[in-house]
């Protein structure tokens, strides 16, 4: 349910064509809430058809134009309702995390070289991150919603932060000898723990 909530968001701070929206998706609410252009799209229908948005009347008529949408007092106020809702956190279902636990019973030949392509993604993403709290929140920028969206990109930034430091730990765990000196990427017996 929270795709059309990310699109409302991103209408409100800025009315947008669907192609200029999908573009701001890709630089900035995409990273923590991917989607793809035609999940976005299909999405904008359904919230201009539930009276949600509304497409921009054209400056001048003309085949082909851009349709840029606007978000109603529907709208808003159904993501006034959304923010205001409770919302347990959710568990973390992550590929990788199930992989090393099947490696423990099965091996996993390859598993190290998995974790350091991982690492490098990880450091890929925090470095952007930075890059992104260094160009659009200089210290001087104090406004409510800049401190709320800063907010938002430090959580992106503390969480590459742990994976990072996670990888690199689990990296180093199996680099070294095993509990028994053995190979890290051999099958384990199961001792019926976590």
């Amino acid at each position: 349910m929270s795709l059309p909530h990310a699109i409302l968001t991103a209408l409100l701070e800025k009315p947008s064509s669907g192609l200029e929206l999908t573009r701001r998706f890709d630089r900035s609410i995409g990273y923590f809430w991917p989607s793809t252009h035609q999940q976005i799209y299909r999405e904008l229908g359904k919230l201009e058809q539930a009276g949600h948005i509304r497409v921009l009347p054209a400056a001048r008529p003309a085949r082909g134009q851009k349709k840029e949408y606007e978000v109603l007092s529907a709208g808003r106020e159904a993501l006034r309702e959304w923010v205001a809702l409770a919302e347990d956190p959710r568990p973390v279902r992550d590929p990788l995390l199930l992989r090393m636990r099947a490696a423990a019973v099965v091996g996993a030949p390859g598993l190290a070289g998995e974790l350091r392509r991982h690492l490098a993604l990880h450091r890929e993403q925090l470095a952007k991150y930075l890059e992104i709290e260094r160009r659009d929140f200089p210290p001087e920028r104090t406004a409510d919603e800049d401190r709320l969206r800063r907010l938002v990109l430090r959580g992106g930034i503390d969480l590459e932060t742990f994976w990072t430091g996670w990888l690199t730990r689990a990296i180093d765990e199996l680099d070294g000898p095993g509990p028994e000196g053995g190979s890290p990427d051999a099958p384990r017996p199961s001792q019926g723990v976590f």
